[in-house]
């Protein structure tokens, strides 16, 4: 990530993560506590995710992410706030998740319990930064907008009642 930024460009790190097997949205900023609160759980920012799934989704499989499914590790609920069908081919699909907490390996896990198979992990959103646009090589300078719809975004979601767990 870091070998993709212009020689000499100012300390930036991540806000959030991405597994290894992962890709899509990252955010950059030399801002900590900035990160910090877009990172926090309790902002509720929705993370939008697009899977590949080896597998034809149907309702049922869409109903129990967005049920919640109980982590066989640890007992945990895993809950997808959002989750809808993409597009389907002959032997897989694609669907769209949305998360507005981000636990580890959340949406693996939950598919994992269904003994269903990621094939692809996309990260496409991260409140309204990247929603129907293509990120890829995009640059911190061009975000001036973006940090401000996500700190207006942070304090809507704040202000939302929670889904009831």
């Amino acid at each position: 990530m870091y070998s993709n930024l212009p020689e000499n460009f100012p300390w930036v790190a991540p806000v959030g993560r991405l597994d290894l097997a992962s890709e899509g949205l990252l955010l950059l900023t030399n801002d900590s506590e900035w990160a910090a609160r877009i990172s926090a759980p309790e902002t509720h920012l929705d993370k939008t995710y697009h899977a590949q799934i080896d597998r034809i989704a149907d309702e049922n499989l869409l109903d129990a992410l967005r049920h919640g499914i109980r982590s066989s590790e640890d007992g945990e609920l895993l809950r997808a706030k959002r989750a809808s069908l993409l597009r389907r081919g002959g032997q897989n699909s694609w669907i769209e998740i949305v998360l507005d907490e981000g636990k580890n390996r959340q949406i693996r896990r939950m598919l994992e319990q269904l003994q269903i198979e990621v094939l692809r992990l996309v990260r496409v959103a991260i409140g309204p930064a990247g929603a129907g646009r293509s990120c890829q090589g995009r640059d911190a300078h061009d975000s001036k907008e973006e940090k401000q719809a996500l700190d207006r975004g942070m304090k809507m979601a704040t202000r939302e009642p929670a889904l009831s767990r």
